[in-house]
């Protein structure tokens, strides 16, 4: 893609309200954009990642053998008044009625939906176990939107909801589930724990949350230093306030405090900062009982389907890549979530030779199935490129410029500031050697 023909539009300054370094960059970069409290438009860029995301999630489900369908985004209140949670909500649930007075909601989540498609199609043990999902647009009408997209109130949201004959097939699917959680978050380049959670208002006999650790994450977590041991400390600390305060310290305050209480492998327990980007559930019969979803086994005889649910924060996660991977000058991407890998940059664009070079590097990139975006720009100068590429933070620039009359172009990795000089005819080999690395 040619910058020149790309609707990225930079901005020098972030709005006031924007604490966070993702908040910043994503809106100084044109990632993405705000209509209103909570509500966001992704734009090319942001898109971009978007969907670099929504693959690699989708590509894992799949997998494993799950089902994608989409859900309508309204839903009946009837199903939540069935399910007992239309209070439970409370104000959280956006609630409207059509022209004829029939009430609906702007879906929060879907557990309710789903068991309302299943329980109609699903008859035998037969037809179990299934596990569906979707990648959906939902709506909570948070009180306090803030942080940019980490609590937007109008979000993309990966919700899936497995159907079981028995708990100990439920439980086997919350395992693989786990696992299948871990493979997406590695590939998308996170540091992140699994915690032993809260169900909060999904309920159910059990869940974990998957934390990418952050300075500015929202929740504290207890981790062990040995061991795979993790909990949010709401699970710890019953007192409320307790919890409060430790989730109002700073990161560097609670590197200061640890656990003197070890875990079972003998090591010490300490806390960190996290940002919850998925939260699986075991749900037994919470919802399949009271909305009637019913098989019959074996033997004939009728039971209540026992039923998962599994979510991921699509757009939050965006947000987390860039808290977990920053400087001062912008973004820094992980390898599979960068909206392009490489970034050719003219100097001068308007001497010719510099932008034919640029122009067959760029090809050779593209030929290579290497990601690529050119700034071709003519009018901006040679450092307004270069902060441009600091904010945006692609993986790496290549610069062709002053050097090139000796036959040698700039290739500046952007995580770790290194520029490193070679000739023209060496880019591409670099370049896939250094790719190959991450």
């Amino acid at each position: 893609m040619k910058f020149s023909k790309c609707f990225i539009k930079t901005v020098k300054d972030a709005p006031s309200d924007a604490i966070l370094p993702s908040h910043k960059y994503l809106l100084k970069g044109g990632f993405v954009s705000q209509d209103g409290a909570g509500l966001y438009n992704y734009l090319p860029l942001g898109k971009i990642v978007l969907e670099k995301i929504k693959n690699i999630v989708k590509q894992e489900l799949d997998n494993i053998s799950c089902n994608e369908v989409q859900l309508s985004f309204v839903t009946p209140l009837k199903l939540w008044q069935e399910s007992g949670r239309s209070e439970s909500m409370d104000k959280e649930m956006l609630r409207f009625k059509d022209r004829k007075d029939n009430s609906y909601v702007l879906s929060p989540t879907n557990e309710e939906a789903m068991v309302n498609l299943v329980r109609s199609r699903v008859n035998s043990y037969k037809d179990l176990p299934l596990n569906l999902y979707q990648i959906n647009t939902k709506f909570r009408d948070e009180a306090r939107p803030r942080f940019g997209i980490l609590r937007a109130r109008e979000f993309l949201m990966k919700d899936a909801y497995s159907f079981h004959d028995s708990v100990e097939d439920m439980n086997r699917e919350f395992r693989v589930m786990q696992a299948t959680y871990s493979k997406i978050f590695t590939r998308l380049g996170l540091e992140f724990r699994v915690v032993q959670a809260d169900s909060g208002a999904i309920g159910g006999n059990g869940s974990k949350e998957f934390h990418v650790i952050a300075n500015s994450g929202e929740d504290t977590i207890v981790i062990c230093q040995s061991c795979e041991y993790g909990a949010n400390i709401e699970t710890i600390f019953k007192d409320k306030n307790e919890v409060e305060l430790l989730n109002n310290l700073s990161y560097e305050q609670l590197q200061e405090k640890d656990l003197a209480q070890k875990c079972t492998c003998g090591s010490k327990l300490y806390f960190k900062k996290g940002i919850e980007v998925g939260h699986i559930f075991q749900l037994n019969d919470k919802y399949t009982s009271p909305l009637k979803a019913t098989f019959l086994d074996k033997n004939g005889k009728t039971q209540n389907i026992i039923m998962g649910t599994y979510g991921i924060g699509i757009s939050r996660l965006i947000a987390a890549i860039i808290e977990q991977n920053h400087d001062e000058k912008g973004c820094i991407w992980t390898k599979n979530t960068s909206p392009y890998l490489c970034e050719v940059i003219v100097s001068n664009t308007k001497k010719q030779d510099e932008l034919d070079t640029a122009l067959d590097i760029y090809k050779e990139l593209k030929a290579n199935n290497i990601s690529t975006l050119i700034d071709d720009r003519i009018k901006q100068s040679y450092g307004f490129k270069m902060k441009d590429f600091e904010l945006l933070g692609f993986l790496y620039a290549i610069v062709v410029g002053k050097k090139l009359q000796e036959g040698i172009v700039e290739v500046i990795n952007r995580k770790t500031s290194e520029t490193t000089s070679m000739k023209v005819s060496e880019v591409i080999s670099f370049i896939k050697s250094e790719l190959e690395k991450l």
